[in-house]
């Protein structure tokens, strides 16, 4: 059977009506332009008259009288002054325009995308936070993220800043193997190419992921506002430690948390052992330390790389010498270990009989070793002893007698050091990106966060004797020689090296004391190695 065509009034009527309804949409969106202020008006009047209301409603009745007559009487004043009328009109008008004004939409909560996102990592703890037979589930696939996340942060780009997690009581978070897992898996959900931090609150059940800002790695040598007594290694996360100094970056002054490693007699720690890979920045440690050492002591420097690192402080006030041979380094040492005994024996001496410890005991005394594997091949080589076993002395004792030792090595010639040096070595810094393994093997802890991608030199991981694993960045310490440095670093290294007394500056004071310091012994004859 053929089909009927349509009237011709039924297929033209729908375009009349299409057309009728655009045309009073443009009708009403006009108007809606037209009368705009007088549609914000009437709202905010709308607005005001509620708020009076409510106003009154809250009022006491015994106040409401009182107040009725305090407003007729501003009514009657406003109605007798000169244009009082058409001030109070304009100025009605004035707030109901700014209380009827259409506010931008104020997000409260996340985005469709970071929406996505929660409920994503949500699923992916599900496997990790459920159990069978649970009665009431915190993880459960196609559960409410929002009662498993207390709180949270994004960024610009949409990644997650800062997760707090609740996690079912019965979770075994007091095992190394379940915490590393959760916090493999909210690493990789998270974003890698940062560094996180991890805290578990086990009596809360509750876990609190943040991501760390990285280092400053614009903060060069320089004299720190420090105690004597006191060195900076380095500068490490504001949440950390609870103490900021003042330093000098090119944003001007600001205030940085140190890494602050205290010496002397009362210390718990009283010498330091650093590990890095070559170029890791151990070397710029020692010389930052040296320079710092040299503005309240004195300063020996054996140097096993032969490098040439710390030709620097050759011939400086206070620098007691710069040994880079093993016959030099033997001879420095040696010395070092006499000068130890010496000073133990007028301490001995002065409290036995009573009096003050004596000045020639006071001024304390560092041994910077850098490399001291490479020494001892040297002097195995020649038939002399391993110079580290003078360090035995300075090492044990040192502490009583204002001696502090520094050992750099580098992370594959760690097995050369003495059974001496890593006993009495409980402050240690690791730098360069060294695995978490061996980070937990030197420092006997494993750090809170995880491992970054690549690290600039200068960067690891201190602890000092027991306490907490914290990030460092070495402060920038170049070779002053060094052509490749920055120069603003270089001519900040040179400014806080003392001056020679044969530079003709002034330094009259500096060369006069240089006099009284203590001289090296003369080489030793080769001794010949032990065994």
């Amino acid at each position: 059977m053929a089909r009927r065509p349509l009237p011709r009034i039924l297929t033209s009527g729908s375009a009349q009506i299409a057309r009728s309804r655009e045309l009073a949409r443009t009708a009403a969106d006009s108007a809606t332009d037209v009368l705009h202020p007088l549609i914000t008006v009437g709202r905010g009047l709308r607005k005001l008259a509620a708020m009076a209301r409510s106003r009154w409603a809250a009022t006491p009745k015994e106040r409401r009288g009182p107040s009725l007559f305090f407003v007729a009487a501003c009514v009657l004043v406003v109605a007798l002054i000169p244009y009082g009328p058409l001030i109070a009109l304009i100025t009605v008008m004035a707030a109901a325009a700014w209380a009827g004004r259409v506010k931008a939409p104020v997000r409260t909560g996340p985005a469709d995308a970071e929406i996505a996102r929660l409920t994503a990592l949500y699923e992916a703890l599900v496997p990790y936070f459920s159990a069978e037979g649970d009665p009431a589930p915190l993880f459960a696939h196609g559960g409410e993220w929002s009662k498993a996340f207390g709180s949270y942060e994004f960024d610009d780009d949409g990644r997650l800043t800062r997760l707090r997690v609740s996690y079912p009581a019965w979770f075994t978070d007091s095992e190394a193997a379940s915490r590393e897992r959760i916090e493999r898996l909210l690493h990789a959900k998270s974003g890698r190419g940062r560094e996180y931090r991890f805290a578990w609150d086990e009596e809360g059940n509750q876990l609190l992921m943040s991501v760390l800002p990285a280092l400053s790695t614009a903060i060069a040598a320089q004299p720190f506002v420090v105690s004597p007594g006191e060195t900076v290694l380095g500068f490490t996360d504001p949440e950390s430690v609870q103490r900021t100094v003042p330093v000098t970056s090119p944003n001007g002054v600001e205030q940085a948390p140190p890494v602050v490693w205290r010496t002397g007699p009362r210390s718990a720690e009283p010498h330091l052992l650093v590990l890095g890979d070559p170029g890791s920045g151990a070397t710029t440690l020692l010389r930052s330390i040296a320079l710092q050492a040299l503005r309240h002591g004195d300063v020996l420097i054996v140097e096993g790389g032969g490098t040439g690192e710390f030709a620097c402080f050759t011939g400086r006030p206070g620098v007691l010498g710069v040994e880079c041979g093993a016959a030099g380094a033997l001879s420095g040492l040696e010395w070092a270990a006499q000068e130890t005994e010496r000073r133990l024996i007028a301490l001995n001496r002065a409290r036995q009989a009573g009096l003050p410890v004596p000045e020639d005991t006071r001024r304390p005394l560092w041994i910077l070793v850098d490399r001291p594997g490479a020494l001892g091949h040297l002097a195995a080589a020649d038939g002399h002893m391993d110079p580290q076993e003078l360090l035995r002395v300075p090492l044990r004792h040192g502490r009583a007698a204002q001696v502090t030792v520094v050992v750099a090595e580098q992370l594959d010639a760690e097995q050369s050091l003495t059974e001496t040096v890593r006993t009495h070595t409980r402050a240690r810094v690791v730098l360069g990106p060294v695995p978490f393994e061996r980070v937990e093997a030197v420092l006997g802890a494993a750090p809170g966060t995880t491992a970054a991608d690549a690290v600039p030199p200068g960067r690891g991981y201190a602890r000092l004797g027991t306490g907490e694993v914290l990030r460092i960045q070495v402060p920038a310490t170049p070779d002053p020689f060094d052509d490749t440095s920055a120069e603003a670093h270089r001519q900040a290294v040179l400014g806080l090296l003392p001056g020679r007394p044969d530079e003709g500056d002034g330094n009259e004071d500096a060369a006069a004391a240089a006099e009284a310091r203590p001289a090296l012994a003369k080489p030793p004859v080769a001794v010949p190695a032990e065994g």
